[in-house]
């Protein structure tokens, strides 16, 4: 529809305004989250995979804000991966009422798109660029393109520049640190109005 903001964004991280393009459609995301006190944020992968650490990477530069604004799940310390990921979800459903949950995973793309870093509605699919049947994680998600898919993609994924994830991971962190922030800042000056 005309007038009407797009659901996802999809930029390259050598875009001058990644950080503020990223932070204004999470503020559009979390406008539409039911409650400020159960975001919950799940960041998946392995420590063991350099492709696919960013979601380890971006949980623990996320803990060192030591926030109370999130709840968080996958650093690289305490990752969420294949093995504990429906544990995990059963554990946040049962902790939190009605938690707003923002999954975070790297995955593959085109060529073209490598580097990109993604916003979109709706939850994530984790582990479909290896094969892997996993459950559905957010009601939005952020996913970084750390290489190139279609073909051995095990393999791609343990060769993937590491510089490239952490630039990914870096960008990641600071805005959806900032995006929260911001929207809780923006929150507690509404209901002070009223």
């Amino acid at each position: 529809m005309p007038g009407q903001e797009p659901l996802s964004l999809k930029i390259s991280h050598t875009d001058p305004g990644i950080q503020s393009a990223i932070i204004h459609r999470l503020l559009f995301h979390l406008h539409q989250a039911p409650s400020l006190q159960n975001i919950v944020i799940i960041c998946i992968g392995t420590d063991r995979s350099t492709g696919d650490c960013l979601g380890p990477l971006v949980g623990t530069q996320l803990s060192r804000y030591k926030s109370p604004l999130f709840h968080l799940y996958g650093t690289l310390e305490e990752p969420v991966h294949a093995m504990n990921l429906q544990t995990t979800l059963d554990g946040i459903h049962t902790r939190y009422d009605q938690p707003y949950i923002i999954g975070i995973d790297a995955c593959l793309g085109q060529t073209s798109s490598v580097g990109c870093i993604q916003v979109a509605d709706g939850p994530l699919k984790p582990g479909a660029g290896v094969n892997k049947e996993l459950p559905p994680v957010g009601d939005i998600h952020l996913t970084g393109i750390v290489n190139v898919g279609g073909f051995m993609e095990y393999f791609v994924l343990q060769n993937t520049r590491l510089n490239l994830v952490m630039k990914l991971s870096d960008i990641i962190a600071g805005s959806l640190y900032s995006a929260i922030k911001e929207w809780h800042y923006r929150s507690v000056l509404l209901a002070a109005q009223e």
